[in-house]
């Protein structure tokens, strides 16, 4: 498993030679593919705000609609909004259907309102919404699945990690406390627990808060700051350009971090690991799936929200990256296996006023 996150993280870095083609009025690009398509578009990937190499969602996102495409012989395009808006977004959904596209794909939760217009206004096309939930699309159409991730599997492999190669001294930074970032947390501080029993220490101590925001600011940071100069050695910081504010602290105080939802070692060496949910296996599963049915998803996607983890190879560490002194491929591989297998579960828990149950670590639960 963890090869293959760490290729289709690779690959997302080395597919951006891109020309621009079609779409309407607002940015769009194309993926050279086989010739066995004669549409313009097959595979539509609608960005949010942000540009497809911003080493995030749209990067990995649209790294897997490419390497699905490139192996089927198909055309894959993407269409950036103009603007931050349900509007623009819709814009570029219209302008996929006009060039054909069999399947609109999209990630983040800001693309509810939109996918609910437009699930309605196209029957006929598919719809594939990463990182979306039925909180926050409560009744999504037969033409739509929706993709979540078991965001405390991750978690508890960070934990795990740090506290096998020898950080006793952790600190946890949320943004705000939706269940996303609540259930990476929980699974963080069940994954040191757990290397504390297993190595017979009761001295690990974890600075637990939510920032209220997903925004860097100096608020943040010098709340880091204080975290990194009492000692704090690592910190993993979770949710959106908060993971910033993060890395200045670590860097002004020879700190260490962990990044969340993508490979996040490109941003600064403070980054040990990350806590990841591999978007780019996502996609390729899904799609898979729809092509063989008619460009349908079968019932094990259609009109729901999936949720995806281990056993579908989803979320992990990229281990080829990581900066682990201690903690071993082989350790991880054996962790990976039991949670795959369903031997480990992990309490997912996405209450924030009910905190996990520990025994060998000491948390600071922070207002």
């Amino acid at each position: 498993m963890k090869k293959k996150i760490t290729a289709l993280a690779l690959a997302a870095v080395m597919v951006l030679g891109l020309t621009a083609c079609g779409g309407g009025a607002a940015s769009s690009g194309t993926a050279s593919t086989g010739a066995a398509s004669s549409s313009t578009t097959d595979v539509a990937f609608v960005t949010d705000v942000g540009n497809i190499d911003d080493q995030s969602f749209n990067q990995y996102t649209w790294a897997g609609v490419q390497q699905f495409c490139d192996a089927n012989g198909l055309n894959a395009n993407y269409y950036k909004p103009s603007e931050d808006s349900d509007a623009a977004r819709v814009e570029q959904m219209d302008n996929a259907v006009k060039d054909g596209a069999k399947v609109i794909v999209m990630a983040g939760y800001l693309f509810a309102p939109a996918l609910e217009e437009a699930q309605a206004k196209y029957p006929d096309i598919s719809f594939l919404a990463l990182d979306v939930s039925t909180g926050d699309l409560a009744e999504p159409a037969a033409n739509t699945a929706l993709i979540t991730y078991k965001e405390e599997q991750a978690g508890y492999l960070a934990g795990y990690a740090a506290v096998t190669d020898g950080y006793k001294k952790l600190g946890f930074l949320g943004g705000m406390a939706v269940p996303a970032v609540i259930r990476y947390g929980y699974g963080f501080v069940q994954g040191a627990n757990q290397a504390a029993a297993d190595l017979g220490v009761s001295d690990v101590t974890i600075k637990y808060w939510y920032s209220g925001s997903f925004q860097a600011n100096d608020d943040i940071k010098a709340k880091m700051d204080s975290w990194y100069s009492d000692g704090t050695e690592v910190v993993f910081a979770c949710g959106g350009s908060i993971c910033n504010s993060c890395v200045a602290a670590a860097q002004a105080n020879n700190g260490k971090m962990i990044g969340v939802d993508v490979d996040q070692s490109p941003l600064d060496a403070c980054v040990i690991t990350s806590a990841m949910k591999a978007l780019s296996n996502s996609v390729v599963v899904c799609l898979t799936d729809a092509q063989g049915n008619g460009w349908k998803f079968t019932d094990a996607y259609a009109g729901k929200e999936t949720t995806l983890g281990a056993a579908e190879d989803c979320v992990g560490l990229p281990m080829e990256t990581s900066q682990f002194t201690t903690f071993t491929q082989e350790q991880y591989d054996d962790l990976y296996s039991k949670m795959a297998s369903g031997e480990l579960v992990i309490d997912n828990s996405s209450d924030a006023a009910v905190k996990p149950a520990v025994t060998n670590v000491t948390v600071d639960y922070q207002d």
